[in-house]
């Protein structure tokens, strides 16, 4: 047997050998170091420190600051006006010394002297709408930054600071030493901005049927900018696309509105009954025990009535959070409210819908439905939900901030809705209470790393969709028989990432400076990870580094480099060759089937043989040949392999030629070999997953590791020796690695156009 092992592994290293001599040959002549897709990832990798470890987690000297605030916001609904008072307490936990804070002034994005809009370019059409044309060259530009009254210490002493667009610089009457405190207050007010008609992550939209707004307020307050062990103080402007980048604190805001809203936002409502009448009380309480279904706080029929005429009265709302990064709220006399109780492993919380009734009937019936399957699928994924309630709020937008979403999703005006429709409502519900873990827990830098927050959350949302399917299949469009997620399945990238590389960016790539963002932030990381956990690693292995990774870093700030590490460190699966592929690369999948060979074996000594015999001294009759199909004596080497009353007839066939002690150690008797070469004309190194057909109507399939193309990138072959005769062999049968051009991945050649090339014929047309 060690004969014929040692042939069928000398049949596939003489060319394997060849190829990757040719691949490092071919590297020296174009000066290339190191160009091999499993070089570790050293060189693009920070060094470990005190602050964040080789493994992956947060090292011994890490630290983070943290940021309090109290707060004191009204909403003047007839001006749509908000006036804000503030007080942070910024604590510096870091072992620097600090000179000066730098606050975000995020609604400075839409100041009159903004410079937002000119970093995008434009050109003029032949024909436009007037809309357009007043829109884009006419249109006067709107006051929406914040207008700073104030930046004082707690004495009502001015402090020195200095206004950079979006950003503002506070000095310090003294240096900030470790563990050193500084509160100052900060006073303020800004126009409110119609996100319908001018857009914007919050603002208000305007109802003309009764004169009303609904208001999602978010980015209303000055903001610390973070300050951490990566880049020191966050630096980064707000343009309006890359999110942000905010330190954990407490928050305790009042809030007064009229007196007839509804108001809901991030934190404890802690004067709930001096807001609340005696019916919702009840009604609250009760929703406390409704595990199956939302108990309406504010019914359609109240909510109506209230949104007819105004009060002149105002009410105020007190709110308090901990251990959040951020604050937001909605605010409307056309709220309908409900809510529901979600059990969780270790806990209780609330899911909680605010809509109007242009929302129903898909909001009531849906909504808060969402929310709780969420709670359920990402705690599930990665730790119990925290907080003790999230909220979606119903706006033509989707925005994402603690215990509050912002989510679209509207029948028409009849009450009537498509599938679309439905599936787009829930599924922005729950991408969007999912940023609660992804980025408002686990708190990476938006700003640098979009991908961190959008690719992680999309991921998790995918396994969420299906999640939601199976528990309330109900929702299910006839003929669906699994959620129809948009984003996570490989095939769903395939166009995206064989399309024209002079417009795709790598995924680690600035938000703000990416082609095709939504596929580069969201779909191709998302793709990714599905790949990963499905095909990679599988899901037990990934499912616990994933945990571990939101366990280590929840409530802190991790880096990219974090979670790589995480991975590996909790999988032990050396994962370099795929962060660099799929993270640091716009390579695609291409894996094929370059070339079928079949053999017959025979004792029949060839030219070959007899040169192999003699250079280590063997009697050429004792060897074991293999005879390609095609050749001279292959028909009469198949029929003897294949003849003999079906018994296992190679082994009988050449039995003499081994040894008693070999023959002891064969345990299959294969009648057919073949020598596959499959090719890789794409960059991106994945396994090599194959199916193969047998005449008797069977299938098998391997999975070869991605180290198998470690010492050749283009190309590398693979023998199998069968008792069964192979009909058709398929490359990932499933569409599991996104592979661009499925033309090639069959054997015997299937011809037809393959999904890709069909696209670029359409997008040619």
């Amino acid at each position: 047997m060690k004969i014929f092992k040692f042939f069928l592994c000398a049949l596939l290293f003489a060319s394997y050998s060849a190829y990757a001599q040719d691949d490092v040959k071919t590297e020296r002549q174009q000066g290339h170091t190191n160009e091999n897709k499993f070089k570790q990832l050293y060189d693009e990798f920070s060094t470990p420190n005190v602050y964040r470890t080789g493994s992956g987690a947060p090292g011994p000297g890490y630290y983070q600051q943290q940021a309090d605030y109290k707060m004191d916001i009204e909403i003047d609904d007839e001006n749509a006006k908000l006036y804000g008072d503030e007080i942070i307490t910024y604590t510096n936990n870091s072992p620097d010394e600090l000179k000066y804070l730098w606050v975000q002034l995020d609604q400075n994005m839409r100041a009159e002297d903004s410079k937002t809009p000119l970093i995008s370019g434009s050109g003029i059409q032949p024909a436009t709408t007037s809309s357009r044309a007043v829109s884009s060259y006419l249109k006067a530009p709107l006051d929406r930054g914040f207008n700073i009254e104030h930046v004082k210490d707690v004495n009502g002493k001015d402090l020195p600071h200095m206004i950079n667009r979006t950003m503002m610089r506070v000095e310090l009457p003294k240096v900030m030493k470790t563990g050193d405190k500084f509160s100052f207050n900060i006073k303020w007010n800004y126009n409110i901005n119609n996100h319908v008609t001018e857009g914007g992550r919050s603002g208000y939209e305007y109802f003309e049927e009764n004169d009303n707004r609904i208001y999602v307020i978010a980015q209303f307050y000055p903001r610390m900018a973070v300050y951490n062990d990566v880049e020191g103080w966050q630096n980064s402007q707000f343009w309006g696309r890359d999110e942000f980048a905010l330190p954990f604190g407490d928050f305790d805001v009042n809030i007064t509105v009229p007196a007839d809203h509804i108001l809901d936002g991030t934190g404890h409502l802690v004067n709930r009954e001096e807001v609340f009448t005696k019916e919702m009380m009840k009604r609250y309480k009760k929703a406390k025990k409704s595990y199956d279904e939302p108990v309406m706080i504010v019914t359609q029929e109240e909510a109506e009535k209230t949104e007819k005429s105004k009060s002149k009265d105002k009410k105020t709302w007190k709110l308090s959070a901990q251990m959040v990064r951020d604050f937001g709220f909605a605010t409307s006399r056309k709220f309908l409210w409900d809510m529901m109780a979600v059990k969780l492993e270790t806990k209780e919380v609330m899911a909680v819908s605010l809509y109007s009734k242009e929302g129903n009937p898909l909001w009531g019936k849906w909504s808060t439905k969402t929310v709780a399957s969420t709670f359920k699928s990402f705690s599930r994924m990665t730790f119990d939900y925290p907080y003790h309630k999230s909220i979606s709020v119903h706006a033509p937008m989707g925005m994402e901030y603690p215990m509050i979403s912002f989510n679209f999703g509207r029948p028409d005006e009849e009450g009537n809705y498509s599938d679309r429709t439905k599936y787009g409502m829930i599924s922005v519900i729950i991408h969007e209470v999912g940023h609660n873990w992804f980025p408002m827990i686990v708190n990476s830098d938006e700003r640098q790393w979009t991908w961190m927050d959008e690719g992680l959350n999309t991921f998790t949302q995918y396994v969420a969709e299906q999640d939601f399917a199976e528990w309330y299949p109900e929702a299910l469009s006839p003929g669906d028989k699994t959620y129809p997620s948009r984003r996570g399945p490989a095939k769903n990238i395939v166009r995206y990432m064989g399309g024209n590389q002079d417009y795709i960016a790598p995924i680690m790539t600035k938000g703000l400076n990416t082609y095709q963002f939504g596929n580069n932030a969201y779909g191709k990381p998302a793709t990714a990870l599905n790949i990963l956990r499905e095909t990679v690693m599988g899901r037990e292995l990934f499912d616990y580094a994933f945990k571990e990774y939101a366990n280590r870093w929840k409530f802190k700030h991790p880096t990219p480099e974090d979670f790589f590490r995480t991975m590996e460190d909790a999988s032990a699966f050396d994962l370099d060759w795929f962060w660099r592929g799929w993270f640091y690369t716009t390579d695609y999948t291409d894996i094929g089937i370059k070339e079928v060979k079949k053999f017959a074996v025979t004792t029949t000594p060839n030219d070959n043989g007899k040169r192999l015999a003699e250079r280590y001294n063997r009697d050429p009759n004792s060897l074991v040949y293999f005879i390609e199909e095609g050749a001279e004596g292959f028909d009469d080497a198949m029929k003897a392999n294949t003849s003999i009353n079906d018994l296992p007839t190679v082994k009988e066939y050449i039995m003499d030629n081994f040894t008693p002690e070999e023959q002891k150690t064969m345990k299959t008797a294969p009648k057919y070999f073949y020598q596959i070469t499959f090719d890789k004309p794409g960059g991106l190194v994945m396994p090599l997953i194959v199916e193969f057909t047998y005449a008797d109507g069977t299938t098998t399939r391997e999975t070869y590791p991605a180290q198998i193309w470690r010492l050749n990138d283009k190309e590398v072959q693979k023998a199998i020796a069968s008792d069964k005769e192979i009909v058709a062999i398929q490359v990932d049968p499933d569409l599991e690695t996104a592979d661009v051009d499925t033309t090639n991945n069959s054997w015997p050649r299937e011809v037809g156009e393959s999904d890709f090339d069909k696209f670029k014929n359409q997008v040619r047309d």
